[in-house]
């Protein structure tokens, strides 16, 4: 036995427009596919669904119930009509975006969304490592990073160009340094991140080449964890220059051991193609005509 989708729609229609000619107009199809269909889910099933009634068909009482799946069952088809095509669509679609710095991703966000502003975001942070996974297992539909390894796998566009710089307290003597190295960093408490973040990996390549391998005050799982532990003046920490747009009382300064500029890119699954990605890759290029600070060398 077969209960298809085409023959409760059949069912449905022919309830709702009283005939199969009605029924026919209804779904585009000949009024004889409609019969057969209502006729064979009648045979195969031993049940009786239409009464004719003044040259009317009229359900019967089952069949006002199945008329009752069949609208819940239309309403799962619309659904999931939108879910498949809001991906693909500059009105009302949806779009999921991984970043693993809040800047100058959100400054990127917050220009797409100016120029569509139908468009539903959602964001996701985490690491460097996390967010790369969430693309490669479309857990996101775009992620946010620097230091993406170019291979076939992505589709990418470049944001900006940035460093690690350590933060710093205001009361922290390193304060009035406009450059430091990893050698003096070692006399002061560090404040580190936890492995798979980029910002880490950056850190843990300086200090290694500087001939260091310092034990960490602290260990934190987000950047800022790691932010606020410096406002409150536990120790130096360190982030990407660019990563957060606030300018309170942290320090920013230049580590002379980090000064190898990375890219930050834009990136999705090389196969991933929509009008989505489309517009959020083109909006990447109308943000760095107004960012050139952000890309230079």
């Amino acid at each position: 036995m077969s209960l298809t989708l085409s023959r409760i729609r059949a069912v449905n229609a022919v309830a709702s427009g009283g005939s199969y000619a009605s029924a026919a107009r209804t779904l585009a199809i000949s009024q004889q596919a409609v019969a057969r269909h209502v006729k064979e889910l009648e045979a195969e099933y031993g049940v009786r669904l239409f009464d004719r009634k003044n040259g009317v068909l009229s359900p019967t009482p089952l069949c006002s119930d199945l008329c009752d799946v069949a609208e819940r069952m239309a309403e799962a088809e619309r659904t999931a009509t939108r879910l498949l095509t809001r991906h693909n669509t500059l009105l009302n679609g949806r779009l999921k975006i991984g970043l693993g710095n809040s800047m100058p991703g959100m400054a990127l966000i917050a220009r797409f969304l100016k120029q569509h502003p139908s468009i539903e975001v959602a964001v996701e942070t985490g690491s460097h490592e996390r967010i790369t996974r969430a693309v490669l297992t479309r857990e996101v539909d775009i992620g946010v990073l620097p230091d993406v390894p170019e291979d076939g796998r992505f589709r990418r566009a470049l944001l900006a160009r940035q460093n690690v710089v350590a933060i710093v307290h205001p009361d922290s003597p390193l304060s009035r340094e406009t450059s430091v190295t990893c050698e003096r960093l070692t006399s002061e408490p560090l404040i580190f991140r936890t492995k798979g973040s980029s910002t880490q990996r950056v850190v843990d390549r300086a200090f290694r080449l500087a001939g260091f391998e310092p034990a960490p005050l602290l260990t934190l799982d987000t950047r800022d964890a790691v932010y606020e532990a410096v406002v409150n003046g536990l120790g130096v920490g360190f982030m990407w220059r660019f990563g957060t747009a606030r300018t309170d009382i942290v320090h920013r300064i230049t580590v002379s051991d980090m000064q190898r500029q990375y890219e930050e890119v834009v990136f999705a699954q090389a196969d991933e193609r929509s009008l989505l990605l489309d517009a959020f890759f083109a909006t990447v290029e109308d943000f760095k005509a107004g960012a050139g600070v952000l890309l230079e060398p």
